[in-house]
């Protein structure tokens, strides 16, 4: 299948939610097969899983991601063309006077040079990013 969506963490999170938007569900269900993760993603859910106490939460995180998330979604590499187009777009906001958490310009740059939509719960964090397509599947 060919790749059209960049989930960010907030959408890849939602299946294990405590209270999973149906929505978002909804969409996962019907694109998840043309979806894909970026690395700084996946640094993001490892990070936040490594980060909780042992227990019943932390192991179904980490079954989760093992068996759900790596096993689904193709993770994307930051590299030397996503960090050429990120520098620029940090470059050009920086001459607006505006900037952007980095992380969101790599997440940026790995869904534009590889021509994908950003699916996330938070657009307006991506809305400075210049061409970049976003939809927000909760919405």
């Amino acid at each position: 299948m060919t790749i059209r969506y960049l989930l960010d963490t907030n959408i890849v999170s939602q299946p294990i939610s405590r209270r999973p938007d149906r929505k978002v569900i909804s969409r996962l269900t019907e694109y998840g097969g043309h979806c894909a993760i970026a690395a700084p993603i996946w640094h993001e859910l490892t990070y936040g899983c490594e980060r909780l106490p042992a227990g019943r939460r932390k192991t179904a995180l980490e079954d989760y991601l093992k068996s759900v998330v790596q096993s689904s979604f193709p993770i994307l590499p930051y590299d030397e063309l996503a960090a050429a187009w990120h520098g620029r777009e940090r470059a050009r906001l920086e001459t607006l006077g505006k900037a952007a958490p980095y992380v969101d310009g790599q997440i940026a740059a790995i869904t534009k040079q590889n021509g994908l939509t950003l699916v996330t719960a938070n657009a307006k964090d991506f809305a400075l990013f210049d061409g970049l397509s976003v939809v927000d599947w909760s919405a």
